[in-house]
């Protein structure tokens, strides 16, 4: 199994892309996904775009990470 987070492309190259993923930028690698645009959201995988993804799910599912990261963050207290 593998998990992927949403990110939001704000700048796109040749063969990779910028993305902000909850806040924080990084590159990635868009070689599975050469039909993404500025603005769209993917699913980020080993520093991979793996695919592209609608708006919709993509801010549901940043909120379902903030509950972990935050349920995480509770634990540690």
């Amino acid at each position: 199994m593998c998990v992927g987070v949403p990110a939001k492309v704000i700048e796109k190259h040749e063969y990779n892309a910028i993305v902000d993923v909850m806040g924080s930028r990084t590159t990635v690698g868009t070689i599975f996904v050469p039909e993404v645009e500025l603005g769209d959201y993917v699913i980020v995988h080993a520093g991979q775009a793996m695919s592209i993804v609608d708006e919709t799910y993509a801010k549901q599912s940043v909120e379902e990470w903030r509950k972990l990261v935050h349920a995480r963050n509770s634990e540690t207290v």
